[in-house]
């Protein structure tokens, strides 16, 4: 199972922080899985001009293959003036329409201010679902007094963490079963 952590900013540490620790409880409680993290800081991705995403080469054509190849993805944004980061509204603009059919997406939201909960309801939500992703209801919202010297320090956040984390690789399990089952009802 191919798990990318896709850390959807190019400035700021907290949501890196956050889908570092991410990944970390992925490869620690799921060995078996092959998790990468791209962070969108450490990457020149063009903006989209309406190519296929097969078309871009460079870091463009690496994070969009690497995310359409992958199973799951669990998605870090920041929230920045009440909405999700260009360099994350992108992404979602260089893949096609079904980019996510068949895949399962989860979210870790950071903010600033407890007023922002509802960006992952209001604005990636619906994005996602009209990608086609399979949605883990759930989402991880964290906010900066959550963080102290570059670590989260609240332990409810490491477990809400470490749970969406299982929540995402128990949702692509099955989901991946359903769909064997299915195909095999047609005798290809």
């Amino acid at each position: 199972m191919k798990i990318v952590g896709l850390s959807g900013s190019k400035v700021g540490s907290k949501t890196r922080i956050a889908m570092d620790y991410s990944v970390k409880s992925l490869t620690e409680k799921f060995p078996n899985t092959e998790a990468t993290l791209i962070d969108l800081a450490e990457y020149d991705v063009q903006f989209s001009d309406g190519r296929n995403y097969l078309d871009y080469v460079g870091d463009t054509g690496y994070v969009v293959k690497t995310i359409m190849e992958a199973d799951a993805i669990i998605i870090g944004t920041p929230i920045f003036q009440a909405s999700i980061p260009a360099t994350l509204k992108n992404i979602f603009d260089l893949l096609p329409v079904n980019a996510f059919r068949d895949k399962v997406v989860s979210m870790l939201v950071t903010a600033g201010s407890s007023k922002h909960y509802l960006i992952a309801e209001q604005q990636l939500k619906p994005i996602l679902a009209y990608m086609k992703a399979q949605i883990v209801q759930t989402y991880v919202f964290i906010e900066e007094t959550d963080f102290y010297q570059k670590e989260i320090t609240n332990d409810d956040v490491l477990f809400r963490i470490d749970r969406l984390v299982e929540d995402t690789v128990v949702l692509t399990e099955t989901f991946t079963k359903i769909r064997e089952v299915k195909e095999a009802e047609y005798n290809f």
